[in-house]
C-alpha cells in the first residue's frame, strides 16, 4: 500500500474504495465504447456526446463519493488530530478542480 501524501494514516473506507473501483471499471468500459464509436464513421456525433456526458456524470459521482467519505471521516476529526490547517489547505486544493 502506498504511503499517504502528508504522512498521516487516514485512508479511504473499504466500502467506498470498492464502490469507486466498480464505478471506474464501468467508466473504463464506457470510454472503450466511445473509442469504438469514434472509429465508426457512421456513428452520429450526438450519440458520442451522450456517451461522453454519461462518463462525465459517472466520474463526478466517484468524486462525490470520495469527497463525502473524506469529509465524514477526516475533515470532521481534524480538530481532534490538530491538523485543521492542513485539512483546509487540502480542501482548497481539491475545490480548485471541482
Amino acid at each position: 500500500m502506498t504511503e499517504p501524501c502528508c504522512g498521516h494514516g487516514l485512508r479511504l473506507e473499504g466500502s467506498v474504495r470498492e464502490d469507486a473501483r466498480r464505478r471506474l471499471l464501468s467508466v473504463k468500459g464506457h470510454v472503450e465504447g466511445i473509442l469504438r464509436m469514434l472509429e465508426d464513421e457512421t456513428v452520429y456525433c450526438v450519440d458520442i456526446l451522450k456517451q461522453v456526458k454519461a462518463v462525465d456524470g459517472a466520474l463526478s459521482k466517484v468524486g462525490t463519493l470520495i469527497l463525502q467519505s473524506h469529509l465524514k471521516h477526516h475533515v470532521v476529526t481534524a480538530h481532534e488530530r490538530g491538523d485543521e490547517d492542513r485539512i483546509v489547505e487540502e480542501l482548497m486544493e481539491i475545490l480548485k478542480y471541482r
